[in-house]
């Protein structure tokens, strides 16, 4: 996918009513998004009529498969919606809080919208956090659901490559947005993030390091150990299908 691809495109963002949600939908726009579906759970209008805002809770099953009905055709998705809560593990509650949102909201809206994404062969954006590679302490069932999402990620990526459907992961840094406004630590605007990463997918990167803090982990990534043992495992199902068939 190329940067003129998003020309006369269709994506859907999750989360999209404020912050990085809202920076990507406009980013979208500003790339010549043909339409862009806003999802939220209170959706809010948008003066551009090629946004259609869509009233989605990503945890509500009866919500996903009537916004699967209503877009019949979709380039992109943009798992952005997230929630992030600070715990100390001591309620196994705030695991499963930061799990429904974080890890099988991106699993149910990827399986709803994967016909439409096969047709297209189009692209699934997971937003993550870099606290999937390493879990912040304050906020380890938000690391937890995020370190989860990423394995959800690369095997979708797998699975999902032979169909001429990519899977792009996004691993953030701070991000100047309501989530973590409490916080004094240097954070990256929104926008800047939201640009980086319709960049990256662009580019083709399976995963997107769209901020200053995250930038410093991407030299080391692309040749590392954990994404040589994703290249491996891929290789080694294929090789046994291969043997089974033949």
């Amino acid at each position: 996918m190329t940067t003129s691809t998003f020309a006369n495109s269709t994506l859907l963002v999750t989360g999209a009513n404020r912050g990085l949600g809202q920076a990507l939908v406009d980013e979208a726009l500003a790339r010549g998004a043909g339409r862009v579906y806003a999802a939220a759970r209170r959706p809010v209008p948008h003066p551009d009529a090629r946004v259609t805002p869509l009233q989605l809770d990503v945890t509500d099953l009866e919500q996903i498969r009537a916004a699967a009905e209503l877009v019949t055709a979709l380039d992109v998705l943009i798992n952005n919606a997230g929630v992030s809560l600070p715990d100390d593990l001591s309620d196994p509650l705030a695991i499963h809080q930061h799990l429904d949102v974080n890890l099988f909201g991106p699993y149910e809206m990827s399986k709803a919208f994967e016909p439409q994404l096969v047709r297209s062969g189009g692209r699934i954006v997971n937003v993550l956090s870099l606290a999937a590679l390493a879990p912040v302490p304050v906020t380890p069932a938000y690391s937890i659901s995020k370190a989860a999402a990423l394995s959800l990620s690369q095997s979708l990526r797998a699975q999902l490559a032979d169909r001429g459907v990519g899977v792009h992961v996004a691993l953030p840094g701070p991000i100047d947005t309501d989530m973590i406004k409490g916080w004094d630590i240097p954070k990256t605007p929104a926008r800047a993030v939201a640009r980086a990463i319709l960049d990256g997918i662009s580019a083709g990167d399976d995963e997107i390091f769209p901020d200053p803090m995250s930038a410093a982990v991407s030299p080391g990534w692309a040749e590392g150990v954990v994404k040589a043992l994703e290249r491996q495992n891929v290789e080694a199902v294929r090789a046994m299908a291969t043997a089974a068939g033949g």
